[in-house]
Parts: structure tokens; C-alpha cells; sequence
């Protein structure tokens, strides 16, 4: 079975106090949920590591904003640190996107590409994928969406057409002021 990450993220024990908002839109740029994790208080920092840098990813005053375009197969989340700053952009490869219970969720197929303020392109959990299909998680459709996915993302970003990340900013501005 996938995991099922809903926006609100209201399983995570780490965050001790909160406050979440979101908001359909329906633009020229975007059609999809976007969500707004505003962390004010948490019971440690997290930092994750890529090779030798640590990057903390979650503390006071962080703010994870996310995508759930419609009608795709990928989700986008921005994090931004206490000084509104990015800290990275972290984009899942899903199954699907959807909603339940009035919340936008996704069912995880594993891949990850993450991409650095520093413009530095992280690919992630291709073992993890490899591992699903075997195993019957998932099945040779979804484990070929999830590569074909990835790669068309990938080269949107290479080619710097992957928009999303650019409208970060002001889609977190528009749901600051909701």
C-alpha cells in the first residue's frame, strides 16, 4: 500500500504548535491545492543530510508551503526557514493527488527530486521504488508512471521550465494574507 501524506501533516508529533492553511486555485499557472504549514513551535529542530551538507529543514518559525497540482503525478513543497528564505524544494513523485475528508493529500510512489537554494538537483529513494515493485507494493505501471514522471520533471528543471518553484513565493504570500 502507498502512503497517503495529507497537507496538514497533523500526524507529525515533531510540531507542538501550528497553524495551517489552504486554498483551491484555479489560474493560468495553477489549478490544484495549495498549502501553508506554518510552524511556530517544535520539539527539536530536523536537519536531513545530503552527502556532506546537513540542511536544517524544520524549526521555529518555518513555513512548508505545498502544491498538489491537479491532475498530475508529482506534489511540490517548499520550505521556507524563519526568515522567509528557501531552504529547498522538495518535489514527490505520487500515484495520485487528491482529497479526503476536505484535505488535499497525495499517495507517495516513492521518488523524490529535491533542488537546493543553491540550484544543486538531488534525486532520492530510487531504491525505495525498486524495492516497492518487487515486494507487489506497487505494480509495473506505476513503477514505469513514477520513472517517467521523474524524468520529465528533471529535464524541466534542467531546462529551467519547472514553474512551480518559481510561484512558491507569491502563492505563500496569497495564503499569509488569507
Amino acid at each position: 500500500m502507498l502512503k497517503r501524506r495529507h497537507g496538514d501533516r497533523s500526524e507529525w508529533k515533531r510540531i507542538f504548535k501550528r497553524q495551517y492553511t489552504q486554498k483551491f486555485m484555479d489560474t493560468d499557472d495553477f489549478k490544484g491545492y495549495v498549502t501553508l504549514l506554518q510552524i511556530h513551535k517544535v520539539t527539536e529542530p530536523l536537519f536531513v543530510n545530503y552527502e556532506e551538507k546537513s540542511l536544517c529543514i524544520v524549526d521555529d518559525g518555518y513555513m512548508w508551503l505545498q502544491h498538489f497540482p491537479s491532475n498530475e503525478h508529482y506534489s511540490l513543497t517548499t520550505m521556507f526557514d524563519a526568515n522567509g528564505e528557501v531552504v529547498q524544494w522538495y518535489i514527490d513523485i505520487t500515484n495520485e493527488n487528491g482529497v479526503e475528508n476536505n484535505l488535499p493529500y497525495t499517495d507517495d510512489l516513492f521518488l523524490d527530486i529535491i533542488v537546493l537554494s543553491t540550484g544543486e538537483v538531488i534525486q532520492k529513494d530510487a531504491d525505495e521504488l525498486e524495492e516497492a515493485l518487487i515486494r507487489g507494493t506497487i505494480n509495473q505501471a506505476q513503477y514505469q508512471l513514477a520513472w517517467a514522471e521523474s524524468n520529465k520533471i528533471n529535464q524541466q528543471i534542467e531546462n529551467n521550465e519547472f514553474n512551480l518553484m518559481e510561484l512558491a513565493k507569491s502563492h505563500l504570500k496569497i495564503l499569509l494574507e488569507d
